[in-house]
Parts: C-alpha cells; structure tokens; sequence
C-alpha cells in the first residue's frame, strides 16, 4: 500500500490553523522543520504505523519518510508533534513490524490449552521498498499442548532479514491451569466463647 503525506516547510506568517509541527531529517538530509495537517496525520498513523514507508510531498522534492516518534498530549490524547526519518534509497534501515496473528490453533480449540502471546512485534532490517507493514504468524502451527512459535517460524520475506533472534518465542499454546479456592477456614466461635470465659474465671480467682 502507498501512503503520501503532505507538508509545508515552517516560516514566519504561516496559518497553523488545523495542522501539527514536524521535523523530518536523515544521514544526507539536513533536520527540517515542517507543518503537517493534524487529522491528515493521525489518521495516515493508525494506517501505516511506524514501520511504512510515507511519500512526504510539498517539499522541494518527495521524501520517503519513516514515522520515527510522535508525541501525544496525555490528556486529550492527540498527536501534537512527529519526527519523520527520511530513508535513503537503496539503504537498509531497522524498524519494529507489528505481528498480526491468523488461522486457528488445535490445541486451544480442542485440547483446551490457554493461548499465551508473548510477543507482538519482531524488528526487521530492509530497504525501504521491501518493508513489510506487518508479519502474520500461523496459530495453526499451535497443534499440541505446549507446542510454540518462535521468530525463525516466521515466513521467509523477499529482502526482509530478521534482527530479532530466530530463537525468541513468539506464542505458545500453555497447558490450562484451573483456578483452586483457597479453603476457608471456618472459625469455631464457641470455643472461642468458652476460652474467653475460662480467661475470666481465672482472672476472677487470681483476684481474690
């Protein structure tokens, strides 16, 4: 999929009316500070995340850009600000691809094994025209109790190398843990009763 973004380079006059600040900067490209359309943006990072490559149009020529960060406000939860690391071409960058989880495991559905996802996302080296917006992993490897995936489980992608290690487990299909109740302990409060009174009575003849 093709995303493009349009922005403006900031200068004195200019309406921010609607938009957001941004920087974008490379190894060959001098740090820039740009304006981008506020919604424009959000929306385009829910779509692509940080792993896609984004055409950033309006500049003096297009740049394929990465969304390195973003900077939210905690209370209203909107993107206020955004680096952009613009990817040379031809050159190899590292990135996290979100893992994205299809097909159906045996040994959940019907050995009753509990699905443990101990991983979400696994970090990948490639050029900027090869870089997956995610990587599915297969449940159906999942067929006994205890079976696992791990990164090197993962399906091979043309220009794609795998940074994060090939043993690193990714899911698993747990063996079920029932949830025991603590006995309680039922309190016998007639003895409790009859050791209060015994106390008083020797208290009593203590006394006299």
């Amino acid at each position: 999929m093709t995303y493009t973004l349009h922005a403006e380079k900031i200068a004195a006059g200019l309406d921010m009316t609607g938009k957001m600040k941004a920087v974008c900067y490379g190894a060959k490209f001098p740090s820039t500070p740009i304006a981008v359309d506020a919604k424009e943006f959000s929306k385009l990072y829910k779509e692509a995340g940080e792993s896609s490559v984004i055409t950033l149009k309006g500049l003096d020529a297009d740049q394929d850009v990465l969304i390195h960060d973003i900077q939210k406000d905690v209370v209203k939860g909107i993107i206020f600000h955004a680096d952009l690391y613009v990817v040379e071409k031809g050159k190899k960058v590292q990135v996290h691809v979100p893992l994205v989880f299809t097909g159906v495991s045996n040994a959940v559905k019907a050995l009753g094994a509990d699905l443990v996802k101990v991983m979400h996302e696994v970090e990948v080296e490639a050029e900027a025209k090869d870089l997956p917006h995610e990587v599915e992993v297969d449940l159906a490897k999942l067929a006994e109790v205890e079976d696992h995936i791990t990164v090197a489980d993962l399906p091979a992608m043309k220009g794609v190398t795998f940074i994060t290690g090939a043993e690193e487990v990714i899911a698993i299909a747990a063996k079920h843990k029932e949830e025991t109740e603590e006995a309680v302990t039922e309190i016998d409060m007639s003895a409790i009763e009859v050791s209060d009174q015994k106390g008083k009575k020797e208290e009593e003849e203590a006394a006299e």
